[in-house]
């Protein structure tokens, strides 16, 4: 992409811009998945094209805003979403601590994973990439010809701090049909959805109402491959070391089902593409957002 992309993703508006919709990719694709991301209605791993998690979460905020439920952008979508007339770019600049890490190459096995005293970020680029919501390629591609790994470098990254924080959710709702986990009031009604990965035919979703037990972030977490129907011959039970790139993530939020809960992930760009062990894995990002929206004892509600 050339750098008239991002001279058309700084424009004031999108007053006259196309429907965004299948197949779509540019800069209105990312004007709406930021502007979707502020409104906490999350596409996930932003890559400025139009996927099965956009049209999602194009569908929930449509439905919350009472308009015909398209998954596309449309007018009337266009119109709800720029109310949050916040730019959608910002600047920041890459400092000499982003620069020294620490970072590790994190190896595919568990039993590797667990000799490392901490499983951080492989990179400066995957780490940019959690701050800012954003594929590594997406920061890459709004910043044609800048080095991102020299401190001083002033970069443009999407504007996802000028989000309004999430008011506290009673309940929880996770869709397994539809890949979501929607956060909602006291009266039931939505207002936050993420992209989640929620199961799979060896370990299904255990549909029913649950609670939150507890929220821990930063977690270690206790690796038994008898619960892993696809464990590596001869792993053994271990502790693997806390960080965004451990299996769950920076945050665990245990139900009252055993062995489940929601949680991070340390492949941010597979939510809503890949299966899971049972659990509700979201992006780090995402898990944080309900972290600080729901206490222990809320209504957890699982249906496929």
């Amino acid at each position: 992409m050339r750098v008239l992309f991002f001279v058309a993703l700084l424009a004031a508006g999108t007053a006259g811009a196309a429907t965004v919709g299948p197949k779509a990719h540019g800069p209105e694709v990312l004007r709406a998945q930021v502007l979707l991301d502020r409104a906490h209605f999350s596409t996930g791993e932003m890559d400025a094209a139009y996927g099965s998690n956009m049209r999602q979460a194009i569908r929930g905020f449509q439905k919350l805003h009472q308009l015909p439920l398209t998954g596309v952008v449309d007018a009337a979508t266009w119109t709800e979403l720029e109310r949050d007339q916040a730019p959608v770019l910002d600047s920041y600049t890459i400092t000499a601590q982003d620069i020294a890490g620490p970072y590790t190459p994190i190896p595919a096995g568990m039993m590797a994973k667990s000799k490392l005293p901490a499983l951080g970020y492989a990179s400066l680029a995957e780490a940019l990439g959690e701050r800012f919501h954003s594929s590594p390629d997406l920061l890459r591609r709004l910043n044609p010809g800048k080095s991102l790994t020299r401190a001083g470098t002033r970069i443009t990254v999407p504007n996802v701090a000028a989000a309004k924080p999430l008011p506290k959710a009673s309940s929880i709702l996770v869709d397994a049909k539809d890949g979501t986990l929607t956060l909602l009031d006291a009266g039931g009604m939505p207002f936050a959805q993420f992209p989640a990965s929620t199961g799979s035919k060896h370990d299904p979703l255990p549909e029913g109402r649950w609670q939150v037990r507890g929220v821990a972030t930063d977690p270690e977490y206790r690796y038994n491959p008898k619960l892993f129907w696809d464990a590596r011959a001869g792993d053994a039970k271990a502790r693997l070391a806390a960080g965004p790139n451990n299996p769950v993530g920076v945050a665990w939020i245990e139900l009252s089902k055993e062995h489940y809960g929601i949680h991070g992930t340390p492949e941010p760009g597979k939510i809503g593409k890949t299966q899971s062990h049972g659990c509700i894995r979201l992006t780090n990002w995402d898990v944080m957002a309900v972290v600080h929206s729901i206490a222990r004892g809320a209504v957890v509600l699982l249906q496929e």
